[in-house]
């Protein structure tokens, strides 16, 4: 017989940071600069341990509020792991992608949790709109997480996608353009349809007079272009026509 899964163990905030405490690392903490992120509010704590933890804790959507109003940086991780994505609301999507503050939290929530809510395609639209980094930044990742994990959606969201790349892609900022060119190229990999629109995109962003837009394009056709990634998308397109 398979073995029985354990029951999630039940804890408080309080709890879990003294367990994501005992964890944590000086030399970790002290490492976080080197990917732009501050230590102000952080542990030190490696994400494998983050990840081990959010799966011994399981599936906790009351917890998560508690961890994330904390603030330390880790705590904010571990949401990614505990909440439900069935019981996000927009408001809570919302709330917490407003107080993004790196890269890190913004991607993680984005690839772990966000992605995974019925309010994800919801999101996408309205935080490309947006102005702050991070949040405009959320939009982009949310979309490659989609990607990437979405795996019964049509194409034609994706395609709406690309247009939202295609209006964000003069945005110069570091992690809005590095988000778009993410979102751009995860698009491409889904299947035959995509890559060439990806592709064409690309194409045409790469032919721009504007310096951001340019450089999204040929990183795009770098990735685009690569054989792993034409085998890849031939072995999804030929998966899908099976189904159909």
């Amino acid at each position: 017989m398979p073995a029985r899964k354990s029951a999630p163990e039940q804890i408080d905030a309080v709890q879990a940071i003294a367990l994501l405490k005992a964890t944590s690392s000086p030399i970790h903490r002290a490492g976080l600069a080197r990917y732009g992120i501050s230590d102000t509010h952080a542990l030190g704590v490696p994400m494998r341990d983050i990840q081990a933890l959010g799966k011994r804790i399981g599936r906790q959507h009351a917890l998560a509020q508690p961890l994330w109003d904390s603030g330390i940086y880790e705590a904010r991780l571990l949401v990614a792991f505990i909440a439900d994505p069935a019981q996000l609301t927009v408001t809570q999507m919302d709330r917490w992608c407003r107080q993004f503050d790196n890269w890190a939290v913004c991607d993680t929530l984005c690839l772990h949790l966000f992605d995974r809510s019925p309010q994800a395609w919801s999101r996408v639209s309205a935080w490309a709109r947006k102005r702050n980094e991070f949040e405009k930044r959320a939009a982009f990742a949310l979309l490659a997480g989609l990607a990437v994990h979405d795996r019964s959606t049509a194409d034609a969201p994706f395609l709406d996608g690309l247009a939202l790349v295609d209006a964000a892609a003069d945005d110069a900022r570091n992690f809005v353009s590095k988000g778009v060119s993410w979102a751009l190229r995860a698009i491409g990999h889904r299947n035959a349809v995509l890559h060439a629109e990806a592709t064409a995109l690309a194409k045409r962003l790469a032919a721009s007079d504007d310096a951001t837009r340019r450089w999204i394009g040929k990183d795009a056709l770098r990735d685009l272009g690569r054989p792993l990634v034409r085998a890849k998308v031939a072995k999804a397109t030929k998966g899908r026509a099976k189904k159909v």
